[in-house]
């Protein structure tokens, strides 16, 4: 059984695209990630598979439950951490924690302290004297604490510094260990490069890539850097250029042999071939169209 298997999906805002026939399968146990800027339609397919928007067409399944007909048998499953949050006044962290659990009618005491503690999070301040930061931490508590089947996280490092950004992701790998599905939705690459196994990319509503961490790199693309001068001319298959009169480096995907015969005209010092960053995979995939996997 999948943890999460999407059929179609499609979802306007009255004329304006949302998404357009998304097809996605996060199988369970999966550390999965979606990727895309801010507009790409993340928030919403995340929103509209949670049952939290209707969509207008095509259907989706979490942990094997139809989101629209067991919408509440799946929320009890999931722990969803949104890339807005925003809480109740006057409350402190401690008694939002308190609420988040009774909703879902479970003792989290035990987790919900040691979460705060790995975190940070003071529970006796109340959250308008919460920093960014802080209001974050206690949305990733009240996500996390309920131990869900599957963690649904939405732009989750927002505000966190790099130390507790660290340690955020050392529980979730905790967590998938233990067999619990992460789905984590994000614009920062490094974060997915170095966390996912698999993942997808979505640019104006529509998937465009999908695949393991390694399929997704499979470009055919190298990072060329040569130290010396060489006159590329008009080799075919060279992009992202940056030439000195010192350095030149560049992305290759042309043929290997007219690379080496065009680098062997020139007055060449040393030279590294390497694989190219998920930085420089999301531009191919950005500049290229709709070419999917």
């Amino acid at each position: 059984m999948n943890a999460i298997q999407i059929d179609d999906l499609t979802k306007y805002y009255g004329k304006t695209r949302g998404i357009e026939h998304i097809d996605l399968t996060v199988p369970q146990g999966g550390f999965f990630g979606f990727i895309g800027p801010n507009g790409a339609g993340k928030s919403t397919t995340i929103r509209t598979l949670l049952g939290l928007i209707r969509q207008n067409g095509g259907r989706a399944q979490i942990l094997g439950l139809d989101t629209i007909k067991d919408r509440e048998k799946i929320l009890a499953r999931v722990g969803y951490l949104p890339s807005e949050v925003s809480f109740y006044p006057g409350m402190r962290v401690k008694e939002l924690l308190k609420l988040s659990a009774s909703l879902r009618r479970r003792d989290c005491r035990k987790i919900s302290g040691l979460l705060c503690e790995r975190l940070q999070l003071d529970t006796t301040r109340k959250v308008e004297e919460l920093s960014f930061g802080n209001r974050r931490k206690t949305a990733i508590v009240c996500a996390l604490q309920h131990e869900p089947d599957l963690l649904i996280l939405d732009e989750p490092t927002s505000g966190l510094d790099p130390l507790m950004q660290r340690e955020f992701f050392e529980i979730l790998k905790e967590r998938n260990k233990e067999g619990t599905t992460v789905f984590l939705s994000s614009h920062i690459l490094s974060e997915i490069q170095h966390n996912c196994t698999q993942a997808a990319m979505i640019r104006n509503g529509t998937i465009i890539a999908r695949g393991s961490m390694a399929e997704l790199s499979g470009t055919g693309a190298k990072r060329i850097s040569v130290r010396g001068s060489v006159d590329l001319g008009t080799l075919i298959g060279v992009r992202d250029l940056h030439s000195t009169p010192e350095n030149v480096d560049f992305l290759y995907t042309g043929d290997m042999n007219d690379l080496l015969q065009t680098l062997s005209a020139g007055d060449i010092q040393d030279i590294t071939v390497t694989e190219p960053n998920l930085d420089e995979v999301f531009l191919h995939y950005y500049g290229q169209g709709s070419g999917r996997i």
